[in-house]
């Protein structure tokens, strides 16, 4: 899942508190190119009001259409649509997709405070629901686990919010940041330079003036966590990699040239890192767009940091770069 759902979680857990009939409506099964993939979850209100989404609308409008005559189910059930070619054009599920949803009364808010609790620690959770009952556990989970159905129970992933910790505070992790924030990314900035920290001023992010290494331990770098090092300075950067190479973060990168990314591998092997652990580096950083400008080499940097995460090939990188072997795509985001 993303954190989108995480999202419609506290949305239906604030409108059942205000006293409002909620039911969750989760997308099940997929055919074709139906738009949102299994897991994804919508609320909707008794008043119609609704967070999220399960496909491209046209679902959304009949799910409210039906809550609005009267079909307010009292136990988990099935709902199925583009059966036919007609009725997935009318749904609006291109090249005759399907979706089977299942729509669930929200009997407790109390199960949604603990996801909500435990994924902001960023523990990967499981939330398992009887179809027969509408009973809910919520239980640990790992990282091989995927979205299951079996008819019985329905089971889906809730894990913490993509991390970035940026080090440096210059014009280009400003940039780098303002994109992350959009694509939902939890953003740490990292600067001890007092020049530099006095005036980060990023909306929607965390600044810390620690020592980057002393941060990277505190964090407790997981693999939904990216660290960039783009303060020029070596003392700065060349501290967070030592600790990050280490960590299962899923992505860690340093700005610069391959020269410079040659000696800073070179630095890097006097130290008590594997080369194994060396070879995790993203250098020289980004994507080879032509970029020029901060803002250019930010799209760059965050677009690697997304194809990483997606378990893409990373096709457009420059001639001599290091590249590590692609990571497989995950199953809970």
């Amino acid at each position: 899942m993303d954190s989108l759902d995480l999202q419609v979680l506290a949305q239906a857990r604030d409108w059942f508190n205000a006293g409002h009939k909620v039911w969750l409506v989760t997308v099940i099964e997929t055919w074709g190119s139906a738009p949102r993939p299994p897991g994804a979850l919508l609320c909707l209100r008794d008043d119609g009001q609704v967070a999220g989404s399960v496909s491209g609308g046209c679902v959304e409008d009949d799910l409210i259409d039906r809550l609005r005559h009267g079909e307010r189910v009292a136990t988990p059930s099935l709902i199925a649509y583009g059966v036919t070619k007609e009725e997935a054009a009318r749904f609006g599920l291109p090249c005759g997709g399907n979706l089977r949803l299942v729509q669930e009364p929200l009997q407790s808010a109390a199960w949604i405070d603990d996801i909500l609790a435990r994924t902001a620690r960023h523990e990967l959770v499981a939330r398992r629901m009887s179809l027969a009952t509408g009973a809910v556990v919520v239980e640990p989970a790992s990282r091989g686990d995927a979205f299951a159905f079996d008819g019985q129970q329905l089971v889906a992933l809730f894990g913490p919010r993509w991390r970035l910790l940026i080090i440096g505070a210059g014009q280009l992790s400003r940039a780098v940041a303002q994109m992350a924030v959009m694509l939902d990314f939890e953003v740490i900035c990292c600067d001890p330079r007092e020049e530099y920290n006095l005036s980060w001023d990023v909306p929607g992010t965390t600044f810390s003036k620690a020592m980057p290494d002393d941060l990277v331990l505190e964090l407790q770098l997981d693999p939904h966590s990216a660290v960039v090092a783009v303060t020029h300075d070596p003392k700065l950067d060349d501290l967070v990699l030592l600790e990050a190479l280490k960590s299962p973060a899923f992505y860690i990168g340093a700005l610069g040239s391959r020269g410079n990314t040659a000696k800073r591998r070179e630095r890097l092997e006097l130290f008590d890192l594997t080369p194994a652990e060396i070879d995790r580096l993203h250098g020289p950083i980004g994507l080879d767009i032509g970029s020029k400008t901060p803002a250019e080499i930010a799209v760059s940097i965050v677009a690697e940091i997304v194809a990483v995460k997606n378990g893409v090939l990373l096709k457009q990188k420059k001639e001599g770069s290091a590249v590590p072997a692609p990571r497989p795509a995950t199953s809970a985001s």
